[in-house]
């Protein structure tokens, strides 16, 4: 068993975080794959992949709110073997938003009212980091059902990837916000409608027909549903410390990517949360920043005529010229990639401060667009190190 495997056997969540454009959609699901390969259980892998490239790489055409099982044929015809089932969800933020007011609405008129109200879609759409928060709800309502043994959430895509922590707490401070009480002033306050009855005629002349007074609506009626979204935050946190959940943080050992997931790390650790790996992708070998390969780059570049004949004659149709011109380019423009390994290796081992766990994926060719190339994906991340 790999530290990979270990890890996803020990724990019923793994939630995926980094940057973005590190590759987190893409290892979310290897790691499911992994899991499927190992365990006999349900694996689910919830996405809120925009690009929906989660999907086209398992062989789907369209992934929704309600998980979808990869069928076993699937996995057979591209030569990956698994004892488990793997599922796939994607988060629909319509849809959650809406299953959202129906569970904590207190009765079915606020229910109603809120969902028919005008601005409903558009401000819940850029509400709170509304996918953050939406995902953190979808892995509660998971975690409670029991229906899957393992759930590995590819956390929203984010300038700051502190955002999928801290959207329970945005939450609850939102209920408590003076902007709350001060749009459901005029509900509470007879002498404050009169005064501002005024503005509200003038803001519906230049903005539009109940403007103002449709916002006031919406958060009046969401108002009366603070007790059920504060209690589903607050045991959302909760579910974030569990010794069952465990975070995953992916990165590369470009200068901001790496900076960021060190602060990632840190900030889990200070909440009290459990890192439990680190993901270090497109990452290259550190033996290119050996003594030796250095040696062997300088060289070529006094490489007689025997080898350069020696090379040609491996090739077709390949002047012992154009061989030698070849050599002398790669020779002089390898201390440019062994300093970018040196480089490398520094930030891994600032990295491998933080996380007892480190899986390094190296550079491969082309991009993963099926579960073969996601298989062979898994097979890396089950090496413990490429610097071999």
């Amino acid at each position: 068993m790999s530290e990979l495997d270990n890890l996803l056997a020990s724990r019923e969540m793994i939630l995926v975080a980094g940057s973005g454009g590190v590759g987190k959609t893409t290892i979310a699901a290897a790691m499911g794959i992994a899991a499927a390969q190992r365990q006999k259980g349900k694996i689910l892998v919830l996405t809120v992949d925009p690009a929906k490239r989660l999907a086209t790489a398992l062989g789907l055409d369209e992934v929704g709110n309600t998980p979808v099982r990869i069928k076993p044929a699937v996995f057979k015809e591209a030569g990956v073997t698994v004892r488990g089932e793997l599922w796939v969800a994607m988060l629909d933020t319509k849809a959650g938003w809406d299953e959202l007011i129906r569970q904590h609405a207190p009765d079915a008129q606020v229910r109603d009212a809120v969902l028919a109200n005008p601005l409903y879609q558009n401000i819940t759409s850029r509400f709170v980091h509304s996918h953050d928060y939406l995902a953190m709800e979808q892995l509660h309502d998971l975690h409670a059902t029991g229906d899957f043994d393992l759930v590995i959430v590819d956390t929203p895509p984010s300038r700051n990837a502190l955002s999928i922590l801290d959207a329970p707490s945005r939450m609850i401070d939102f209920f408590g916000s003076r902007l709350l009480r001060w749009l459901t002033v005029p509900y509470r306050s007879r002498l404050f409608t009169v005064a501002s009855k005024p503005f509200y005629q003038i803001a519906d002349r230049v903005l539009g027909s109940r403007f103002l007074q449709d916002i006031a609506d919406f958060f009046v009626l969401f108002q009366a549903m603070e007790k059920g979204f504060v209690k589903r935050a607050r045991a959302v946190e909760a579910l974030l410390v569990d010794a069952r959940t465990a975070f995953v943080v992916v990165t590369t050992l470009e200068t901001a990517p790496s900076h960021e997931a060190k602060f990632l790390a840190q900030a889990l650790l200070n909440r009290g949360m459990t890192l439990g790996a680190m993901v270090v992708n497109r990452v290259l070998p550190a033996r290119l920043a050996a003594n030796d390969a250095i040696t062997g780059a300088s060289a070529l570049l006094e490489a007689g005529p025997e080898l350069v004949e020696a090379v040609a004659e491996q090739l077709d149709d390949v002047s012992p010229k154009t061989v030698a011109a070849v050599l002398a380019q790669l020779a002089e423009r390898f201390d440019d990639v062994a300093l970018v390994a040196s480089r490398e290796t520094e930030r891994r081992a600032e990295l491998a401060t933080f996380a007892t766990t480190m899986l390094d994926v190296p550079w491969l060719t082309g991009d993963i667009h099926d579960i073969a190339g996601l298989g062979e994906l898994a097979e890396h991340l089950r090496v413990d190190s490429v610097n071999g």
